[in-house]
Order: structure tokens, then C-alpha cells, then sequence
């Protein structure tokens, strides 16, 4: 199962990546997902970023796994993805 989440999570990694790179409209978004899955909590994806989707039960039920999985990250190999984050981040607003 933890393999599955780390394929979605790079998948969700390299969607952002890639609209970044085309300069994609919707490239805040899927950062602030991104930031969002991997430092706040479930509810503040429903809220915030997806606040204005109809998530339905079994999306939920995926997301919620996939947040528990990479919330059992190592600490070392979150602070990792963060910095990762941080850095594409940055160079989004150098662009």
C-alpha cells in the first residue's frame, strides 16, 4: 500500500512540476495542494485547495490514506519534500 502512495505522491509531484514548467494557470493550485497534503491536515484539503470540488466519499477515503502514509514518513524524508517544495516554490515566483 505505501508503494502506491509514493507513486501517487510523485505522480502529484510531477504534475505540479510539469505545469510549472508549461505555465500552467492552474500551477497554484495543484503547489497549494501539494503544500497542503504534506503540512496541513485532511479537512484543510476539503477547505482550502478543494474547498470548491464536490469530493466525493472513496476520494476522500483515498486522500486520507494517502496523508496517513505521508505522515508516517520519516521526519528527515518529509523535511526532504518540504525543501522540495520550498524550492520550487521559489523558483515559480523568479520566473
Amino acid at each position: 500500500m505505501k508503494g502506491s502512495s509514493t507513486l501517487l505522491l510523485v505522480a502529484l509531484t510531477l504534475l505540479c512540476s510539469c505545469g510549472l514548467a508549461i505555465g500552467d494557470d492552474n500551477s497554484d493550485f495543484f503547489m497549494d495542494f501539494l503544500q497542503t497534503l504534506l503540512v496541513g491536515s485532511p479537512e484543510e484539503l476539503y477547505e482550502g485547495p478543494l474547498g470548491k470540488y464536490d469530493v466525493n466519499a472513496d476520494a476522500k477515503a483515498a486522500l486520507t490514506e494517502l496523508k496517513s502514509c505521508i505522515d508516517g514518513l520519516q521526519p528527515v524524508h518529509k523535511a526532504e519534500l518540504v525543501k522540495l517544495l520550498v524550492q520550487v516554490l521559489g523558483s515559480q515566483d523568479d520566473a
